[in-house]
Formats: structure tokens, C-alpha cells, sequence
């Protein structure tokens, strides 16, 4: 059975008309719709059916695994490297929220491909002359969503693995002042390194703490700081995890801003409550 074949049936199980009686019915649709260029509100009622029919048959798709293993069959044909792990398959499977998370931007991507491919440049055609027909508009979008699959898969991925890194983080006290560090701070004077508020707190700590702190934000590791102060890793690592108590203490009390992403715990409802 061609990909094709495999999409439409697909699409066939949640669309109750016949494949040929989808087709007249979408070429009487399209029709219509080239008299205003493809686009104004008949367009927009239009493309919100079909991302809202298309929802359904994405989500079975990519539960069952079929529609990673299309869309991963386009790319090699086109020598293009993909591939999903198996824990992603899995947590595909499993997961709705995740599920829904790719299907959205997925759809958000595919919307315009499929206008300007199928549509425009009239990449769509009922009279389609090969062995099986032509195909309904909805399997062609779902095969436009296969196109989309891979970036929106691999974005998804790198943010997984920056949301495994910070939580990982967050229960090592070097690694979060580490992540301090190299997070962004859209400007927020307070939440600059070494100046206002956060360096009056670091001064008001002992010598060997401040020292501490800032090594670790320069990048040396717990036995390099050790190494440096005649100390252990040990009570280097304790001084870390004290200071950072310190820092959510004064965010709680409003004093000072720390990114969401460094939020532990309690921290991120005390924080919450002072804004």
C-alpha cells in the first residue's frame, strides 16, 4: 500500500463520505473559493473546518505511529536525515498534552504550504488521472502535515531537553548558578550578575560564599573552587545551595527577580504572591 493509500484510509475512517464523493464535493468547494483568490472570510471558514476536521485524524495518526512513520519515510526519500526515538514514539503515544502540543504547530505550518501549494499554484487536482484517482483535499493536507512534521518534531525535542537541563539544574546548586549565568534577562536591571540587589545580597555573605558564587558563575566546576579556597567540593557545594536559599528567600520578599526557569519548589508561588 503507497503512503497515499496509507493517509487515505486514514482519513476515510473518520470521513464518512466515499472518496470519490469527497473529491466532486471539494472541487465544487474549490471552485468557489478561486473566485475570491483564496482568501477573505469564505477562505477563513473554509480553513478553520479543515484544521478542525484534520485534528481527529492527526491525533489517531500519531498515536498509532503512522504518521511518524510516513512522514520519516518522505524525508528519506528525499536522502533528508530524521529520526524519533523510541522514548518519543512512546511518550507520543501516552501523551495528549505532547500529542496536541506538535499537532498545533504542525497545522499552524501546514495551513500555509497547503494554500499556496495546493490552492494557488494548483498543486490540488480532481482530475487527477493516475491508478487510484485523485485524492480529497484532507488527504492532501494530511500529507502537507507529514512535510511539517520534522521541524516542528525536532524544535519540540531541543525544548525537551532545555526543560531536562533546567530541572536537572534546579537540585544542583552549581548547575543553577550556572544556569543563572547563561539565561537571558530580557533587561531586568535586578537580575543582572554582580549589580544591584543580587550583589548587595552576595556581599552581605562571607568572604569564602561570595568567592564561591562567583567562580561558579565564571564557569569553574565544584573541585576546581575547592582546589582554589583549600576547601572540599563538598562544603563548596553547601555554600552554593545556602546562597541560592538566600536568593528565593529575597525573591519571596520581593526583592529581587529570578527567571521562571530557576523556579524550585515553593519559590515560584512566593514569588508569585509579592508580584
Amino acid at each position: 500500500m503507497s503512503d497515499i493509500d496509507v493517509i487515505a484510509e486514514a482519513v476515510g475512517g473518520f470521513l464518512a463520505d466515499p472518496s470519490a464523493l469527497r473529491v466532486q464535493h471539494d472541487a465544487a468547494v474549490v471552485a468557489d473559493l478561486a473566485l475570491g483568490g483564496f482568501q477573505g472570510l469564505e477562505y477563513d471558514l473554509f480553513e478553520e473546518r479543515l484544521l478542525g476536521d484534520s485534528m481527529p485524524i492527526l491525533r489517531g495518526m500519531l498515536r498509532s505511529g503512522t504518521f511518524i512513520t510516513l512522514s520519516v519515510k518522505k524525508f528519506a526519500k528525499r536522502d533528508i536525515t530524521f529520526f524519533v526515538s523510541g522514548e518519543n514514539k512512546r511518550l507520543l503515544h501516552d501523551s495528549d498534552a505532547d500529542r496536541d502540543e506538535i499537532i498545533v504547530d504542525v497545522l499552524m505550518g501546514a495551513r500555509k504550504t497547503f494554500r499556496k501549494k495546493a490552492l494557488v499554484n494548483g498543486g490540488w487536482n480532481p482530475d487527477f488521472r493516475g491508478p487510484k484517482g485523485p485524492c480529497c483535499l484532507m488527504t492532501y493536507f494530511i500529507g502537507r502535515c507529514m512535510w511539517e512534521f520534522r521541524r516542528v518534531y525536532l524544535r519540540w525535542v531541543r525544548r525537551r531537553e532545555r526543560i531536562a537541563r533546567v530541572e536537572a539544574a534546579l537540585f544542583d546548586p552549581e548547575a543553577f548558578f550556572r544556569l543563572l549565568c547563561a539565561l537571558p534577562h530580557h533587561g531586568e536591571p535586578e537580575a543582572i550578575l554582580f549589580s544591584g540587589d543580587f550583589t548587595e545580597l552576595l556581599d552581605a555573605q562571607p568572604a569564602e560564599s561570595r568567592a564561591v558564587v562567583r567562580l561558579t558563575c565564571e564557569g569553574y566546576a565544584a573541585g576546581e573552587i575547592a582546589d582554589r579556597l583549600k576547601s572540599t567540593p563538598g562544603a563548596v557545594r553547601n555554600r552554593l545551595y545556602r546562597f541560592r536559599r538566600v536568593l528565593y528567600q529575597a525573591a519571596s520578599e520581593g526583592k529581587i527577580w529570578i527567571p521562571a526557569q530557576l523556579h524550585v519548589n515553593g519559590a515560584r508561588e512566593q514569588q508569585g504572591s509579592t508580584t
